[in-house]
């Protein structure tokens, strides 16, 4: 959406507020020994605390509030009784809502507890590219430029990133133009960033894969070589200098 007056940045704001308050929460609420599904109920909650609605359920009838997907699952993970989770695990929470009839969204990956199997590396590789990817957008920036942002920056750490997945536009719906907000550079992509939209930016960098595949369970992605991913998001308002970061307050930075 593009943002035209007052009464839609408050909206926005407000449900921004939301889930990146129960993403925030729910990170803090991990530990060894829960499942996937005791901290989906959690942050399902908490959304509901906020009288929000989990926008993956609400547009794709996604059977969980958020998505988790733990160690080689990339994303879309659907929250399990059977999913236990453990120390050192890589965990990734993306948490999206509706309230109001507006939309947003954000992620985190993380680890839980001790980094026992070294993967805090490629979680501090993810967070500092999307850092430097939103500090780069504003209106008239060509939207291949910060894909080509993200993945020279992924190569210089040594990393990749997956080609199949992207950011996208946000604000009346989960998902909306401008779709494939990518981690690389195509060159037949002429669009830019404008003022006043509100795109989530997110990143899908990896150890080994360069394309998700999807599970037979329908929604759970892996990489198509395996591997590891770390995902960072935020739901940004563009301007004509630094964009405002809606979702701030899930101090994925911190």
């Amino acid at each position: 959406m593009s943002i035209t007056n007052e009464s839609e940045l408050i909206g926005m704001k407000k449900v921004s507020d939301v889930v990146a308050y129960t993403l925030k929460e729910m990170k803090n609420h991990v530990k060894p020994g829960m499942t996937t599904k005791e901290l989906d109920n959690f942050g399902a909650a908490i959304l509901k605390s906020f009288g929000a609605k989990s926008a993956p359920l609400l547009t794709y009838q996604f059977p969980g509030c958020a998505c988790i997907s733990v160690n080689n699952e990339f994303c879309h993970g659907i929250p399990s009784e059977n999913t236990v989770l453990k120390e050192g695990d890589l965990i990734n929470i993306d948490v999206s809502a509706e309230l109001d009839g507006f939309w947003s969204d954000n992620g985190n990956s993380f680890v839980i507890g001790k980094d026992i199997h070294q993967h805090q590396k490629l979680v501090d590789a993810s967070k500092e590219i999307l850092k430097k990817a939103i500090n780069h957008i504003k209106g008239g920036v060509k939207i291949a430029d910060i894909g080509y942002l993200m993945e020279s920056e992924a190569k210089k750490k040594g990393y990749k990133v997956i080609k199949n997945l992207g950011g996208h536009g946000i604000g009346k719906s989960l998902h909306e133009q401008p779709e494939e907000l990518l981690n690389y550079r195509n060159r037949f992509d002429q669009r830019r960033f404008k003022k006043n939209a509100v795109v989530a930016i997110e990143t899908f960098i990896t150890t080994s894969s360069s394309y998700a595949v999807e599970l037979n369970d329908g929604w759970t992605m892996v990489g198509d070589k395996g591997g590891f991913m770390a995902q960072h998001e935020h739901t940004i308002l563009i301007t004509d200098a630094k964009p405002i970061i809606l979702t701030e307050m899930n101090g994925v930075w911190n």
